[in-house]
């Protein structure tokens, strides 16, 4: 019996992840988008008032997916209308005005034993990976033109506002960037900076 000595072949595997343009032509949703994600939510399931609650207030208050999920009733003041927004990835905390649409989209969400606010139907605290999944199906179901995912709501905020005239300090502010360079990618894209430039 000859012995052999195993051959080893090396095959080059294509790990190459696609750039973000090539997913989608790009990285926010428009005002009409996020409407249209909140109108499919809203009649998908039987967690359509906690989808919807999730999707605006991630949307109104830039949101990512892990502070969404760790969303405490103790940081939600219902009776003045404020959200106490902690920040992760060492952002700056803040309080946001809750006004009436998410006032009434967390109201039904109340009364659980849970002390977070968004829960699954077994009452544990959901989670970014949930968060992803329910916004990727949510923007199919939408029909949406692109696959979505949950930041693109972070990023539809900071360029509505941006859209509105809204100063680049009190954006990062909002956002609780303690940079201002990650706060000017809206502002930069805003058509407002040249309004001004022909006077027909």
């Amino acid at each position: 019996m000859s012995e052999t000595a195993p051959t080893t072949v090396n095959r080059t595997l294509s790990l190459r992840r696609k750039t973000n343009a090539e997913y989608r032509p790009r990285e926010y949703l428009t005002e009409g988008e996020v409407t249209k994600l909140l109108e499919t939510a809203r009649k998908r399931g039987r967690n359509g008032a906690r989808d919807v609650a999730a999707i605006l207030l991630a949307y109104r208050h830039g949101l990512r997916a892990s502070e969404l999920c760790q969303l405490r009733w103790s940081e939600v003041d219902l009776k003045h209308g404020r959200l106490h927004v902690n920040r992760l990835k060492g952002g700056i905390e803040s309080v946001h005005p809750l006004r009436g649409p998410e006032l009434r989209a967390l109201r039904p969400l109340q009364g659980g034993a849970s002390p977070y606010v968004f829960v699954t139907e077994q009452g544990t605290p959901v989670t970014p990976a949930w968060f992803l999944r329910m916004i990727q199906r949510t923007g199919e179901a939408a029909k949406l033109p692109f696959a979505i995912h949950p930041h693109m709501l972070r990023h539809a905020v900071g360029f509505k506002l941006a859209n509105d005239g809204q100063d680049t300090r009190s954006i990062a502010h909002y956002l609780g960037h303690r940079n201002l360079q990650s706060t000017a990618r809206y502002t930069a894209l805003s058509p407002h900076r040249f309004k001004d430039f022909f006077k027909d």
